[in-house]
């Protein structure tokens, strides 16, 4: 059952930016951690930042800390990813998810969406 909704993939030029949105009902948004992950063909999900419920500092896997920016808006339930400085290597499903606590691998039992395809073209 799908309970998040992401939007703001696109295809972009490498070295540009996208702004990735996630949006959750109120009931999960409110009590949950909310990170963001990403996913290529034949290979495992990967945990790339996440945002706890207070906000405050991110986490973010090394290969896009300093380039990537996870915030989240308590009022309006969004997440956001700011992307910048996008590489070819960053091409990729992003799904947003939501779970107790921030965790650096896909949980089951976390709250997942659909997805949104990010294509960095060189």
């Amino acid at each position: 059952q799908v309970t998040l909704f992401e939007s703001g993939g696109g295809l972009v030029q490498a070295g540009g930016s996208l702004r990735l949105s996630c949006s959750a009902p109120g009931r999960i948004f409110d009590s949950h951690a909310m990170a963001w992950f990403r996913q290529t063909p034949g290979n495992e999900r990967q945990f790339v930042a996440g945002i706890g419920r207070n906000a405050g500092n991110g986490s973010y896997a090394d290969s896009v800390k300093d380039r990537f920016a996870i915030s989240r808006d308590n009022a309006k339930r969004t997440v956001y990813l700011q992307m910048n400085s996008l590489k070819p290597e960053d091409t990729a499903i992003y799904y947003c998810s939501a779970s107790p606590n921030i965790y650096s691998e896909p949980r089951k039992n976390a709250y997942w969406g659909r997805g949104t395809q990010v294509t960095v073209s060189s």
